[in-house]
C-alpha cells in the first residue's frame, strides 16, 4: 500500500504535476492501433520498444509516432473538471507542470487546444525529450529543482500506473484519476478520484 498521508495536506500543496493524455484530456489514444501502425508487438511499451531499436530505425518510427499524435490533438478535449481544477490551483498560486510521454511541442499544442495553454509555462512542460519517460521519476525531480521545492512537496496526478510509479519513486503524493472508485493500483496511490471535477471539489473544500 502507498504510505498513509494526510489527504487534506496533499490537496493543500502548492506544486502540482499532471499527466496530459487521458488525465487533463479526454482519452483518444488507441495504443493498439498505434502499435500496429508502427509495427510494434502487441502489448509492448511503445517508447521502451523504440529505445531498443537502431538509431536510424528508431528515428523514423519516432517521426511516424509524432505524426500520429499530432493528428490526435484536434480530436480530444478537456477532461471533465480539468479547466475548473487548473483555474482553482492557479488562483491559489500553485506551480503547475506537465510530465508526459508525448513530445513537448505536441503537449503545448494540446494544452492550447483544450483551453489550458495559459496556465503552463513552456519550461514546466516536460516531454519525452526533456526527461526519461515515466515511470522514471527524473521529470518530477527536474520540476522540483525548477520550482526550488523538495519532491516530497509535489503532487503527481495521472490516469495510469506509470504516473503513479513515477510520483511515488520521487516521493511525491500520487492521485489516480480513474472512472471508478476502486483503487486499481492501491500500492501506488495516495488518493483515487473518479474525475478531475471531483478532485476540484475536494481542493475547493480544503481551500475553504
Amino acid at each position: 500500500m502507498a504510505a498513509e498521508r494526510d489527504i487534506a495536506g496533499v490537496l493543500a500543496r502548492k506544486f502540482w504535476v499532471f499527466d496530459l493524455d487521458g488525465t487533463l484530456t479526454l482519452p483518444v489514444h488507441d495504443f493498439a492501433r498505434i502499435r500496429a501502425a508502427l509495427g510494434i508487438p502487441d502489448g509492448a511499451d511503445i517508447l521502451g520498444h523504440l529505445s531498443e531499436l537502431p538509431a536510424v530505425e528508431a528515428q523514423l518510427l519516432h517521426e511516424r509516432l509524432d505524426g500520429i499524435e499530432r493528428e490526435l490533438v484536434t480530436e480530444t478535449g478537456p477532461a471533465p473538471g480539468a479547466v475548473a481544477l487548473v483555474e482553482l490551483l492557479a488562483l491559489r498560486g500553485c506551480r503547475l507542470g506537465i510530465l508526459t510521454r508525448n513530445t513537448r511541442e505536441i503537449a503545448v499544442e494540446t494544452l492550447a487546444h483544450i483551453g489550458l495553454g495559459s496556465f503552463f509555462t513552456r519550461e514546466c512542460i516536460l516531454g519525452r525529450a526533456e526527461a526519461p519517460p515515466k515511470p522514471d521519476p527524473e521529470g518530477i525531480y527536474l520540476l522540483a529543482r525548477l520550482w526550488r521545492a523538495q519532491p516530497t512537496e509535489l503532487v503527481m496526478a495521472g490516469d495510469y500506473l506509470y504516473d503513479l510509479q513515477a510520483g511515488q519513486a520521487a516521493g511525491a503524493a500520487t492521485i489516480h484519476v480513474h472512472g471508478s472508485r476502486e483503487r486499481r493500483w492501491p500500492e501506488w496511490t495516495d488518493l483515487c478520484v473518479t474525475s478531475l471535477a471531483e478532485l476540484a471539489e475536494m481542493v475547493q473544500a480544503v481551500a475553504g
